[in-house]
């Protein structure tokens, strides 16, 4: 019964009680004695609900941001959390509601200040006091047919304010690396390859990343061939300076880089996860086969202090659906082939203050619907500006080479230079097919703003129809030390344009 409904029930009970007393202890000192106790009980009852805290800007405080489950798998795929709700105010406050988002459809089940249900109502918290909520989940993570991540949301309302814990569980067994390091101004991470460390990461089960992963200074992070690494939001993976990461698919076991909902709804959301990130002067970086999928950036590959080390070998590689780039660089040393980078709600291929880069047989497509685009598929420019700051740095661009790619969408210019004077500006698409209004002499041998006729752009297949004027259409020099494509079909001697040679179905 909440405080306001026992003032009037004792209201009524105390106007009864006054007529009763007429009758029975008219006179007598007993009857006054039970009216005064009455007319206490009343008041202070109704008192108390005056001294609740009833401002709107009022919050509660926690123990935790988020409640994880980390050791469900050592319970047999239950465990229990405690989480503690703290009143900082001088008087007493009311929950007027606190529960679980998902209600009873929901993993978790909730005990607040001793009541057991998905939702609680009027909770009072004393002055500069707390209470206790236990949190239980269970899951069966032997299950493959359990998500990878059960989560949910704490909510509580007071004063007409919301505000909610996350609920994180696992839900399959699993590789969990979960931040445990928080450094003002940087993300929350976890090291999991220390200075002159090399550890590698098997295919046994899948990796689940809840924060960064970070590989050290002159630390070496290796992952086989089919690791299946998945990231919750905001999540992602960080070479730091002189670190290397060393991705080695196959053909037929590739390295999967996505988000860790895996519904069927969620297959092709971007943004799920944040990025991979090289950093300053992480050296010997290879990708080869390796699928980056769903995230806000595939590769930010970057550098501002030295030019030494800052390479990647990238084959093999698929970068889709990326909700921002789908590379992004600053300084950087890149060659890059047999790629598809497709789908981006930014540039496919933003290369900025300079660098170094050689892109062969690549497909950039990009028919993004989830905003509206207004970044080519690929930008190439030797500056980059901080709006935040407004400070612009310069670099030397050394060499942009595109040989034997596709460079297409659905805007109207999708290839786009931006240079500043003074600085080193080289560049040359040698063989490609490209949508764009620029002419320059370095466009070499290309086809300008004829359709690739892309087998199926809604189903984001980016292989080439029969009739496609890529077909055929590539040098020989250029692709000679690229026999195969990206699927391992032979496109020698006659190579088409792009990833993909074309086959017939």
């Amino acid at each position: 019964m909440s405080t306001a409904s026992a003032c009037m029930t004792i209201s009524f009970t105390f106007a009864r009680m006054i007529k009763l007393s007429d009758k029975l202890f008219q006179g007598f000192i007993p009857g006054l004695a039970l009216l005064l106790l009455l007319q206490a009980m009343m008041f202070s009852s109704c008192r108390k609900e005056e001294d609740f805290d009833t401002s709107p800007s009022l919050k509660l405080s926690f123990s935790e941001d988020s409640v994880l489950f980390d050791t469900v798998f050592s319970t047999l795929g239950s465990a229990t959390r405690i989480l503690m709700v703290y009143n900082s105010s001088k008087k007493p406050v009311l929950i007027s509601a606190a529960g679980l988002e998902k209600g009873p459809e929901s993993q978790f089940r909730l005990n607040v200040d001793g009541i057991s249900s998905h939702l609680a109502n009027d909770i009072e918290i004393g002055a500069e006091d707390s209470i206790y909520v236990f949190v239980k989940v269970r899951v069966d993570p032997t299950s493959q047919n359990s998500p990878l991540v059960v989560t949910d949301r704490l909510f509580f309302e007071t004063n007409g304010n919301l505000q909610t814990v996350d609920l994180v569980a696992w839900g399959q067994d699993a590789h969990y690396i979960v931040a445990n390091k928080f450094v003002e101004g940087l993300p929350p991470y976890r090291i999991v390859a220390s200075g002159n460390q090399t550890v590698t990461w098997s295919n046994d089960k899948p990796f689940l990343i809840y924060g960064y992963a970070v590989v050290d200074s002159l630390g070496v992070l290796n992952i086989e061939k089919g690791c299946r690494i998945h990231f919750h939001n905001n999540s992602g993976l960080w070479v730091y300076r002189f670190g290397s990461l060393r991705v080695n698919g196959t053909l037929d076991e590739r390295v999967v880089f996505q988000g860790d909902r895996l519904e069927e709804s969620y297959q092709d959301v971007s943004g799920q996860w944040d990025r991979i990130w090289l950093n300053e002067g992480s050296v010997d970086n290879v990708i080869n086969y390796a699928v980056i999928k769903n995230g806000f950036i595939g590769l930010q590959l970057e550098t501002l202090l030295s030019s030494e080390g800052n390479k990647l070998m990238l084959s093999n590689t698929v970068i889709h659906n990326m909700s921002g780039w789908g590379i992004f660089t600053r300084f950087y040393r890149l060659e890059a082939w047999n790629c598809e980078i497709s789908g981006c709600g930014l540039d496919n291929v933003y290369l900025s203050t300079g660098g170094d880069y050689d892109f062969r047989h690549c497909t950039m497509g990009n028919y993004w619907s989830g905003t509206v685009r207004k970044t080519p598929a690929v930008l190439i420019s030797n500056f980059y500006k901080n709006e935040y700051t407004q400070t612009l740095y310069t670099g030397d661009l050394k060499r942009a080479f595109f040989g034997n790619c596709i460079i297409y969408g659905n805007l109207e210019d999708e290839f786009i230079t931006a240079k500043e004077e003074g600085v080193m500006f080289n560049y040359r698409l040698d063989h490609c097919l490209v949508k764009t209004a620029h002419v320059s002499d370095s466009l070499v041998s290309c086809i300008r703003n004829q359709d690739p006729l892309f087998l199926d752009i809604e189903k984001h297949d980016y292989t080439l129809k029969e009739s496609s004027p890529a077909r055929g259409a590539g040098s020989v020099e250029i692709a000679t030390p690229f026999p195969n494509d990206l699927p391992g079909n032979p496109r020698l001697p006659s190579p088409d344009l792009g990833a993909y040679q074309f086959m017939p179905r």
